[in-house]
């Protein structure tokens, strides 16, 4: 199994990044390797979500159920898809001291993946190690899109 694992410290508060994370919708106007992004289904604590990746010249499509506590993380499982494993955790925690509340954030990413076959380990993993290990950067810049560069 291959770990990432990713923090920074952020202006931006963690329901704005929590809301960016959970906008799954938008992933392909931002993430380069996403080709597209749909919720299957919503559910009282989350969604089902499929994603579409494709870069350079690979291409899979993968399912997770996301279970979300607002504002606060958001926890990724495997449905189907070309791992054996996949499972991530996004913690958003406010920084700040009294009266100045929700101006930042340390945000955590920790991801977990292994691939079904030795075949796709060899064809998918070599890209999917570039995409994991960029995710974070690729939300802090959406973030300065959205929200302006604090």
């Amino acid at each position: 199994m291959k770990r990432v694992k990713k923090s920074v410290l952020l202006w931006y508060s963690p329901r704005e990044m929590y809301e960016l994370v959970t906008a799954i919708e938008t992933y392909p106007e931002f993430l380069p390797w996403c080709d597209r992004a749909e919720v299957l289904e919503r559910h009282g604590d989350g969604v089902t979500a499929r994603l579409g990746l494709a870069y350079m010249g690979v291409r899979h499509a993968f399912t997770t159920r996301n279970q979300h506590v607002a504002g606060q993380s958001v926890t990724v499982q495997l449905v189907d898809g070309p791992f054996s494993l996949l499972e991530g955790t996004w913690l958003f925690h406010e920084l700040g001291k009294p009266g100045n509340e929700g101006k930042a954030c340390k945000i955590e990413f920790d991801l977990g993946y292994a691939f079904a076959s030795t075949a796709l380990e060899t064809v998918v993993s070599p890209v999917f190690d570039r995409v994991a290990n960029t995710f974070v950067d690729s939300f802090v810049k959406r973030a300065e899109q959205v929200y302006g560069v604090r």
